[in-house]
């Protein structure tokens, strides 16, 4: 016998919050402008990393560490959304994030040239 889950209040508002996000998303207007600020948040984030670890010359490794462990975990979260049609809003979320983060290191990666 197979024992399913209790349903927490925390579990549910998750839910809720996540079916609200995607119904609210249904104007085209409005998913590209939260896909588009996904973008500007990963470039900030991308360059800020690249900026922070090329003033401490210590901190390359770890710099180098935290951005291909953020990457990787943004793959495998796109992983599991690729599988389910229902959740096409959030997978573009994360490319365009992962597309952020990337271009901001490699800008950051021409100035310090």
């Amino acid at each position: 016998m197979i024992i399913k889950p209790q349903q927490t209040r925390f579990q549910i508002l998750i839910v809720d919050n996540l079916k609200t996000i995607s119904n609210w998303s249904a104007n085209p207007w409005r998913k590209y402008s939260i896909v588009l600020l996904m973008f500007f948040i990963g470039y900030f984030f991308g360059s800020s990393l690249g900026m922070i670890s090329a003033v401490y010359n210590l901190m390359d490794p770890v710099g180098a560490l935290i951005s291909v462990l953020l990457i990787e975990i943004l793959i495998n979260i796109r992983r599991v959304l690729f599988s389910d049609k229902n959740k096409r809003f959030f997978l573009l979320i994360i490319d365009f994030l992962r597309i952020g983060l990337l271009y901001g290191f490699f800008t950051e990666s021409l100035k310090l040239l």
